[in-house]
């Protein structure tokens, strides 16, 4: 390439210095654009020299990282154009045509590009790198945004149906309970759903209609055994429980201040705190191997979190609070009370607020095991700090409702988070047919549950049997609607960029998975395998699950073979 001069003549109406700086600017977006040229240049060689089945894998890997790596340069030229130092620069960047682009977006992240357009068009990037339309704020919240819910968004372009779209995803990597549809869509058209009244089409009370959020204490009495009756005043209602979570960082916590999170941890959270609050989640790393310390997998224990906050505070973290989720995500272990009053202590030698989310709280499938709501405690470490989430999307299988509830005792707390319904509050449709479905508890007790629990114990078993066929370790519990599973012998080198190759393999076979990095779990090798499906779905989402494996297993004795010969 031939290098001309990169100084600028001096345009009208501007002066020395202001040129000085345009050049300043577009020598460095100069050098940013050669470097991405070159990067191109090797990408696309890598993509013409794939040579077998057993140097695919490794051509994958670098063709990956290469994208990973055009997507931080046009990242950088963005960054350059926003800066507004561009002046009286034009740039012109030519459509990419349909045999030639290339989406960036599928890297090193835990998420999936959707699928190719019939028509070339720019891609996202492309077009914020054109338009120059995003703040940096904004330009940080797409990045956000698109590193979250890329596969989920391909997969709500090309979802499974047994007639019209056998070959799309499957998704098991979203917690959704699809067991009791039937029951749900039959108690929902009765006739006392029904109801159109002036005051539920006005604007609703932002913390949530009064006879809402009345019921929403009775039920919560009921199920969380409550020593006393609940009080409305403390519920505060929104559109799902990561508004209120994120409502709760927000008066909390101000920018740049924590919360501790036991981990693997629901990937949500780092979402819903990152998104408005821009609070930090510190790791309280959690390990699999039983030893004279843990005698279960994953245990939780006061001197873990002990060192986590000490070692935030020396690093000069503001610590604000605990986060836990009880039944646990990804884990799906319960804490007994007695365990929970620890972590309360903790927290309250510490003037630290905890959340718990109990989601869950009625999914759990083994008549032995009983749950214990911090609801249920006769007395609060703190009570002033200690604040509960609860919602329908898990147990009663109507996430697409968006509803979350918050209880606490903090008055203060509750008014604060109350603003937010001014943004995120529930139709008041909605709000009726969610108070009917909680007060009708003789038909949640005699047919919804009973039959929800059947459900889940059964499907749980059919997935477990296959891993178990596998020869495959879980962490085997009886809460949730997920199985936290070990893949770490697909793993050669046991290594998270092995994990997210894995995880893109499951991908291509169009079956969408978690894996553990993305719950910061600090070992490479987990994945969370939802089971909450109607059982043909299931059965050929484990038959791709399986064909996935087998392929793997391949390539790793491939591997070994070729290791050993040149050895």
């Amino acid at each position: 390439m031939s290098h001309r001069s990169d100084a600028l003549p001096v345009p009208s109406g501007q002066t020395r210095s202001q040129v000085l700086r345009d050049q300043s600017i577009y020598t460095q977006l100069l050098e940013v654009t050669r470097h991405l040229q070159q990067t191109m240049r090797e990408h696309f060689v890598q993509l013409m020299s794939r040579q077998g089945l057993l140097q695919e894998r490794r051509h994958t890997q670098a063709i990956r990282e290469q994208e990973a790596l055009l997507s931080r340069l046009l990242c950088q030229m963005i960054n350059l154009l926003q800066s507004g130092a561009t002046g009286g620069l034009e740039l012109q960047v030519p459509l990419p045509s349909e045999d030639s682009r290339d989406d960036v977006r599928y890297g090193q992240g835990t998420q999936l590009s959707g699928q190719p357009d019939p028509v070339p068009q720019l891609s996202d990037c492309e077009a914020a790198f054109v338009s120059r339309d995003l703040s940096n704020r904004g330009i940080g919240i797409y990045a956000l945004y698109q590193l979250s819910f890329q596969d989920y968004n391909a997969y709500q372009k090309d979802k499974y149906h047994k007639d019209k779209n056998t070959l799309g995803f499957i998704n098991l990597g979203t917690s959704e309970n699809k067991l009791c549809i039937d029951l749900m869509a039959e108690r929902l058209q009765e006739s006392d759903m029904n109801c159109v009244e002036e005051a539920l089409l006005q604007y609703p009370d932002w913390r949530g209609q009064p006879f809402l959020r009345e019921e929403v204490a009775r039920f919560l009495t009921y199920y969380c055994r409550a020593p006393a009756p609940l009080d409305p005043e403390n519920v505060v209602v929104l559109n799902g429980c990561c508004s209120v979570f994120s409502a709760l960082a927000m008066v909390l916590c101000d920018p740049g201040e924590a919360f501790l999170v036991p981990t693997p941890f629901y990937g949500g959270f780092a979402f819903s705190s990152r998104l408005y609050a821009k609070v930090e989640l510190i790791p309280v790393h959690l390990e699999s191997k039983i030893t004279a310390i843990n005698t279960y997998p994953f245990q939780l224990t006061v001197d873990k979190l002990e060192e986590a906050l000490l070692e935030a505070r020396l690093e000069g973290k503001n610590v604000r609070g605990l986060v836990l989720t009880n039944p646990q995500n990804p884990l799906g272990d319960i804490y007994s009370s007695d365990s929970l009053m620890k972590y309360l202590e903790f927290a309250k030698r510490h003037d630290l607020h905890v959340i718990i989310d109990e989601i869950y709280m009625l999914s759990v499938f083994d008549e032995s095991i009983t749950f214990h709501s911090v609801l249920s405690m006769k007395s609060l470490p703190d009570r002033s700090r200690t604040h509960m989430i609860w919602g329908t999307s898990k147990d009663f299988g109507i996430s697409g409702f968006r509803f979350g509830a918050l209880y606490t005792h903090n008055k203060e707390v509750a008014s604060a988070v109350s603003a937010f319904g001014y943004l995120h509050s529930i139709s008041g449709i909605t709000q009726h047919k969610l108070c009917q479905l909680l007060q009708n508890t003789e038909w949640i007790d005699k047919v919804y549950l009973p039959t929800n629990c059947f459900r889940l114990r059964e499907a749980h078993k059919y997935v477990t049997a296959k891993l178990k066929a596998l020869e495959i370790p879980f962490h085997n519990r009886s809460s949730g609607l997920y199985v936290w599973i070990n893949l770490k012998k697909y793993l050669d080198p046991c290594t998270f960029e092995e994990e997210q190759l894995l995880y893109r393999r499951f991908l291509d076979h169009k079956l969408l998975l978690s894996c553990g990095k993305a719950y910061m779990c600090k070992e490479p090798g987990w994945f969370r395998l939802i089971f909450a499906d109607e059982l043909p779905r299931l059965k050929l989402a484990m038959r791709r699950f399986c064909d996935v494996l087998e392929e793997q297993k391949q390539d790793l004795i491939a591997k070994q073979l070729e290791d050993a010969i040149r050895e």
